[in-house]
């Protein structure tokens, strides 16, 4: 049974200099990456035939290119942070075609997605990192930045079980006018 999630890809360009955030935090677990991408809806485990009734919805997607714009460093978690991530400015393409997908998979049978879509590029999953620690990680690097870039194309993924982090496999590319 896969586990499948749709995405923007990260270029290599960009994933280089997002790397370059990487490390300073005891107990963080730092993403590879080649498996930077940036998640436009979460599908989860499904059988076969969902997967295809999954792919073959997303391929019915026409939307334009998204321009993608990095606004800092942050974490998720709150007093238990478990993720430092690359926010991303939330821009009406980019929410649009979030927008579209969710409306799609759901005409398929998914449930909705009960978190607000926050774009980001997890960075680090953090397991019993302190608060304090994640927050003088990011007073560090106050200042980092990340090139933006336009997306010509998202993606349908598949994952491994459990542990997240990747590695993904690109399951079906779909391209963006």
């Amino acid at each position: 049974m896969p586990r499948l999630f749709a995405a923007l890809s990260i270029p290599a360009e960009v994933g280089a200099a997002l790397a370059g955030a990487r490390g300073g935090v005891f107990g963080a677990r730092w993403i590879e990456p080649g498996n930077y991408h940036v998640t436009l809806r979460f599908v989860g485990d499904v059988d076969a035939h969902a997967a295809r009734e999954v792919a073959d919805a997303l391929a019915a997607v026409r939307r334009p290119r998204v321009a993608v714009d990095f606004e800092g460093l942050s974490w998720f978690g709150g007093d238990r942070p478990r993720a430092i991530v690359a926010r991303i400015r939330p821009s009406s393409p980019l929410v649009e075609l979030q927008g579209e997908l969710e409306r799609r998979l759901r005409r398929v049978g998914l449930p909705p997605e009960t978190r607000n879509f926050a774009p980001h590029v997890t960075l680090a999953r953090l397991r019993g990192v302190a608060a304090a620690a994640v927050a003088d990680y990011l007073g560090a690097r106050g200042g980092f930045a990340a090139p933006s870039f336009e997306a010509a194309r998202f993606a349908l993924f598949s994952s491994r079980d459990s542990v997240g982090g990747g590695p993904y496999l690109v399951e079906a590319d779909y391209p963006l006018l």
